[in-house]
């Protein structure tokens, strides 16, 4: 008897790439990632993972490649934990007959520009926006709009090439990086300008047209990185129902329904305006967050739903979870990060992306993290000081890079800055 199967499309470094094939041994399934280098995922060699080298940005290949696994496995599934790779996976479900996503839909999900032109046809409530592909078009648009105003480009994800625009210089900074060669683009460049709404934000995360869980989230500015999350947030039963309902109509108007949905929106003087639909799952901690608050697996289920297995999205229990991530304050050379302990009760999880020696160098997107907490108990203001007890624990040093008159001068080695702590220490 074959060897069910379920075929990965890349991975992923540090969001939920390990989460999904822990998920699916769990399930007995043998995972596979299809990957065009599979050596940047360091858990592949550490469980020694089946792995297999491939052009995934190539459709015919990918076709091919599981035509050939099929001869040796039963391919119970496709699916991936990237949100670049989803749209591929459905039309991979497609070609061998297996439940996935609607490609279609996924595409126009995925380009920002088309997702608003949909939710604005559909009366859902949005910022306002416009699309530019050069300087003087960047200019008009946030003339029309108003400063300040974000500026990113129009197909992306983790914050890449994001940026608050308060006055006529920071717009036109950050147009040149867009457009100077120094971010890397998956298509032409195309910019999308949109109004700055302001508000509480909250993150919710959907499977198939049931919302599982809404978080308090905290985003800094200027580029909008994610320090936190918080489960459940802080909400009437009348508030929850109008973002679920204007989630939900999001949805019905980008013609998803399949599987995972992660929507951000915020709240505002007109009630909940959507700021971002994204057809996947949120990335890591976060379906550790809803299972400690709901008792409900994300990618275990997503995976039952992916192989065509019976689903269950039943919350067993309801407590508070919540994440504070790290960022450091500048760039250098990390000396040391030490601290916080999931030894104390209440702390599910720590965890750092970054070793002793790794050069620091922030972009201004979801890299920056170089680690997160994660504490859960019955109650909020419980939790909360759990999570606050397990950041103060935690401390690192960063020495700075030798400014270039330094070099020149063959100055010796600055002494180390004194140890950055994480946000929450301040």
């Amino acid at each position: 008897m074959s060897k069910r199967a379920l075929i990965l499309v890349e991975g992923h470094p540090r969001a939920n790439g390990l989460l999904f094939v822990q998920a699916a041994q769990r399930l007995g399934l043998h995972p596979i990632t299809l990957s065009a280098d599979p050596a940047q995922y360091d858990y592949i060699a550490a469980e020694r993972l089946e792995a297999i080298r491939v052009d995934t940005d190539d459709l015919d290949v990918l076709i091919r490649e599981c035509s050939r696994l099929r001869d040796t496995y039963d391919i119970a599934g496709i699916t991936s934990a990237t949100e670049s790779f989803y749209a591929t996976v459905g039309k991979l479900c497609r070609h061998f007959d297996l439940p996935g996503p609607n490609p279609a839909s996924i595409e126009r999900c995925c380009d920002k520009f088309i997702q608003r032109q949909l939710l604005a046809e559909a009366g859902v409530p949005i910022p306002a926006f416009r699309l530019a592909a050069d300087a003087t078009d960047v200019e008009g648009s946030a003339a029309e709009i108003g400063l300040p105003v974000i500026v990113k480009p129009a197909v992306g994800s983790g914050s890449r090439g994001v940026r608050l625009c308060r006055n006529v210089d920071e717009l036109a900074e950050h147009t040149i990086y867009l457009l100077s060669g120094k971010h890397v683009w998956r298509s032409s460049p195309r910019i999308l300008i949109e109004e700055f709404v302001q508000g509480p934000q909250f993150n919710l995360e959907v499977m198939a047209n049931e919302v599982i869980g809404i978080a308090a989230a905290d985003y800094g500015p200027p580029h909008f990185v994610c320090r936190g999350h918080m489960y459940p947030a802080s909400l009437t039963d009348e508030e929850c129902k109008r973002i679920a309902d204007v989630s939900l109509s999001c949805l019905r108007a980008l013609g998803l329904g399949w599987g995972p949905a992660n929507i951000e929106l915020r709240w505002t003087k007109r009630g909940p305006v959507v700021i971002e639909v994204n057809p996947r799952l949120a990335g890591s901690p976060v379906p550790q967050l809803v299972q400690l608050a709901y008792g409900v697996d994300l990618i275990t289920e997503h995976i039952k739903l992916v192989i065509g297995d019976e689903w269950n999205l039943r919350k067993r229990h309801s407590h508070t979870a919540a994440a504070r991530y790290l960022i450091p304050d500048w760039d250098g050379t990390l000396d040391w990060i030490d601290g916080g302990s999931s030894a104390i009760s209440g702390v599910a999880e720590v965890k750092f992306y970054v070793e002793p020696k790794t050069p620091i160098v922030r972009k201004g997107d979801y890299r920056d993290l170089i680690g997160y907490v994660v504490a859960s108990s019955p109650n909020l203001a419980h939790t909360e000081a759990i999570l606050q007890h397990a950041v103060d624990l935690i401390d690192w040093s960063i020495t700075p890079f030798p400014t270039v008159e330094e070099q020149e001068q063959h100055v010796a080695p600055r002494v180390a800055a004194p140890a950055q702590v994480a946000p929450g220490k301040r």
